[in-house]
Formats: structure tokens, sequence, C-alpha cells
């Protein structure tokens, strides 16, 4: 892999070494800053669902035909984008689609109907999966040259983001509309954007083993198409799962709060906060857990760390006990989606990671109106508990995956 070696010696110290490593160094700080922004945004409005929910009348069901919304604008855009960053190159699509998630989020809190809250949240959800498939693709690339499993550290910068957007959300939520809430996001991750873009947009992605051709005979480079396929459906199943869970707390985390516990509206949108600092705890250590363990017993300690963590987080009497679970449901899920996108794309380049996330933000899709539909039916700390029986599911297959594609895997 001759062009791959050119950029590991550059930044091993070879011709030009000071200077890739510079450039490697700056994309690694403005792509966490874009990872940080995004979970700062969506934060920022899951924390107002309430609000918004009481200011449209809409009632469980409804606001979860509203939130599918959301899921269906991302997965829609994300069977495009990955085709857009082979075209437009990840960087340039990162930017565009921050500045749309940036202008979007305000827009739900100018709703007053179910429908009108829906029709926004499709252009959120739309800007939302498009710049996680672009930032995943433009992450895999950059932790192929970094040759470390630096991935979970980029999904520690997006749960810190959203345990910011949660914690500032919690303290505005009394004493500030979500009107102007929101258009305050609206005004830093415009301003984020223009001090991170440029980086991206100067800087081209490194170079990555897919760009290189891998000689072989056309039944065999045949058989192994269809094993990267089988091996990216795994992992995107998987991701799911995970997206499933992320979804639900954070949609429904702080209603279950409030509605089934009567917490105060500050201490509801805590939950979503202490979730999001676990996860940001969970995914710091990431690169060091995966070094030590390897990942299939990283996916299968997390997938069971979760599920016992959402069954006391859904079935516990009292708001501390549900908040102890939620934060365990954090910290169990914390590395299984980072894993199994970056397994996708070592496997199958940026294609792999736009398969791995559509299917895994259908999660997303499949979350929210599902814990509607079943909250109308039994109620909401039942639905809640289909987290738990994911979380479990996708440790199973975590283990069942253990041999599956190329990696260290302890």
């Amino acid at each position: 892999m001759p062009l791959l070696n050119k950029v590991r010696t550059a930044i091993s110290g070879g011709s030009g070494g000071d200077t890739a490593a510079r450039s490697l160094s700056r994309l690694r700080s403005a792509l966490t800053l874009f990872f940080a922004l995004d979970g700062f945004l969506f934060a920022g409005w899951v924390v107002r669902i309430p609000a918004v929910k009481q200011q449209t009348g809409a009632s469980a069901g409804d606001l979860g035909l509203a939130l599918l919304g959301v899921s269906a604008g991302a997965v829609i855009t994300m069977t495009l984008t990955g085709r857009l960053c082979r075209r437009y190159g990840s960087h340039a699509v990162t930017v565009a689609t921050a500045v749309l998630l940036s202008l979007s989020v305000a827009l739900p809190a100018l709703t007053r109907s179910p429908l009108a809250l829906g029709l926004v949240l499709l252009v959120f959800g739309a800007a939302y999966g498009g710049i996680n498939v672009a930032m995943n693709s433009a992450a895999v690339d950059l932790v192929a040259a970094l040759r470390r499993p630096v991935m979970p550290s980029f999904h520690a910068a997006f749960s810190l983001g959203g345990m910011l957007g949660a914690g500032l959300g919690g303290l505005l939520a009394g004493s500030l509309s979500p009107t102007a809430h929101l258009l305050g996001l609206t005004v830093v991750g415009l301003a984020l954007t223009a001090v991170a873009g440029p980086v991206l947009l100067r800087h081209p992605s490194p170079v990555i083993p897919e760009s290189l051709p891998a000689p072989s005979t056309h039944g065999a480079s045949g058989a192994r198409a269809a094993g990267s396929r089988r091996t990216v459906l795994v992992f995107g199943v998987i991701a799911l799962c995970t997206a499933y869970g992320e979804g639900a707390l954070a949609d429904w985390g702080a209603l279950h709060l409030t509605q089934d516990l009567h917490a105060h509206p500050g201490v509801a949108a805590a939950g979503y906060s202490v979730f999001a600092l676990t996860m940001t705890a969970g995914r710091l250590s990431g690169t060091a857990l995966l070094e030590r363990l390897g990942q299939t017993r990283t996916l299968v300690a997390g997938g069971a760390t979760a599920a016992a963590g959402m069954l006391l987080g859904a079935l516990a009497p009292s708001v501390w006990a549900t908040l102890l679970g939620f934060a365990v449901t954090g910290l169990g899920l914390a590395n299984i989606f980072p894993v199994a996108v970056a397994r996708a794309g070592a496997v199958a380049g940026p294609g792999g990671v736009a398969t791995a996330s559509t299917l895994g933000y259908g999660g997303m899709l499949l979350g929210p109106p599902s814990i509607g539909f079943l909250a109308d039916w039994f109620s909401l700390p039942v639905a809640l508990t289909t987290v738990a029986v994911l979380a479990a599911g996708a440790a199973a297959m975590g283990y069942g995956a253990r041999n599956a594609g190329a990696s260290r895997d302890g």
C-alpha cells in the first residue's frame, strides 16, 4: 500500500512529516468540534421536547409520529450522503450539513400543531443524518491515517456536546422560552461552523486503504465483496440497536421523568445530561478499552451493561434510581456505535460507513414511534424496556460477529 505508506512515513517524521502531522492534528481538532456541535444542537432540541409537546397539544402517539420526521429525514438523507461524499468530499458535505442543522434546530419552536412539527423535524432530521454520515466518513479516513483506534474520541465529543447542550437546556428550561433557546442554538451553531469549517475545506481527506487496488481474481473478489456486505450489515444492525437506545432516552427520557415520576423540568433535563456524561466518560476511555479488551469483549460487556442499566432506568420507582439507570445505560452504550461504524468503515470504506450509519440511525426511525405507540398501549416505562432487549441483542450479535472482518479482536 505505497500511498498509505507515504502518509504514514510523513506522520512518523519522514519528508514533510511536520507538515503532515500538523495537518492531521488540525483536521482532528476541527472534526472533533463538529462532532461536539452535532451533539450540542441535538441535545438542545431534545430537552425542549416536553415544552414543544405542550405547545402543539400533541398526545404521546402524535408526538411519536412527529418525531418520526427526525428519523425519516435522517435515514433518507443517509442513503444519499455516501454518494455526495464521494463526489464533493466528506469535508465539504460536513460543513454544508452543519449549516443546515444550525438553521433547522430553531424551527420546532415555531410550530403550533403536530403536523407542522413533523414537517420541520423532517428538515432537521435530514441535516442530522447528513452530518453524521459525512463526519463519520471523514473520521474513518483520519483514523486510518493515524493508525490508532481513536474513533471513540470523536463520539466522546458528540456525547460531551450532548451533555453541555442538555445541561444548558436544564438551566434555561424554567426561564427561557423554547423559541429564544433554540434560536440561540442557531447562532452558536453558525458561529462554530464559521470557525471550524474553513479547516476542513482547506485540508483534503487522508488517503485510506479503500482507494488502493486489491489484486485478486474475479471469483475471489466477488466472494470477498459478499463477505464484506454481510459484515457491514451485521455491524449496521448492532449500531441500530444502540441508536434505538440513544434515541429513546433522548426523546422520551425527560418525559418519563416528568410524566411518570413527577420530576421538576430541570431535573428531567438532567436525565439526558447524566446519560451523556457517562457516554462521554466511556468514550474518552474507549481507545484504551479497545486496546486492552478488543472489540468483541467491548461490545459484549457494553451491551450487557446497557441492558441492566435500562431495566433499572425504566422500572425504578424513584427519580434518583432512574437517573442512576440512565447513567449505567450510557456507560454501556458508549462504545458500541463507534466500534460498529469503525468496523464497517474498515471493511468497506465510506460506503460501509454510510450503510452502517443508515441502518444504525434506522434505530431512531423505529425508536420514537415504537416507544410512543407502546406507551399508549401499555405505559412509557414498559415501552422503555425495549431498549434493554435490543442492548442485550447487540451484545449477542457482537459475540457472534467476533470473527467477522479483519481486526484485532481480543
